[in-house]
């Protein structure tokens, strides 16, 4: 089964879906792991509190991009109230592939989910993945 997620996580990475940046999005904001220099930004355009287009742009390994890919196609038509109650869990799940005893890769999973997190609740910069 591992395989499979790897190969999805490849995927995503060399092809992301929803790659680029949005005009004039309501929700902007960009993070960037210190520890590995990736940066993810990811933008929302938000019509009666539903996520109607997502974007997302940056670098860095491909578990932070195919991360990014990935939550992005699950915001796309998701209510703002949804997309502020996503865990951690969620999208670790949606990933696949077993993280938890890499604490350095987990950071570049949880990126995507940190900048939209921090996005939504205009907080600036979260500093901790507990925070959310």
């Amino acid at each position: 089964m591992d395989d499979m997620y790897r190969e999805q996580i490849l995927e995503h990475a060399k092809h992301p879906h929803n790659f680029g940046t949005l005009e004039a999005p309501a929700i902007s904001h960009e993070e960037h792991n210190p520890l590995c220099g990736d940066r993810v930004r990811i933008d929302l355009i938000v019509a009666d509190g539903v996520i109607t287009d997502v974007a997302f742009s940056g670098r860095g390994c491909a578990i932070s991009q195919a991360s990014a890919s990935l939550l992005t196609d699950e915001l796309r038509g998701m209510a703002v109230e949804d997309a502020k109650t996503y865990s951690k869990e969620d999208l670790l799940e949606l990933i696949g592939i077993p993280l938890a005893n890499n604490p350095v890769r987990l950071k570049c999973a949880l990126l995507s989910l940190k900048t939209l997190k921090a996005g939504l609740y205009g907080v600036g910069h979260i500093h901790d993945e507990d925070e959310f």
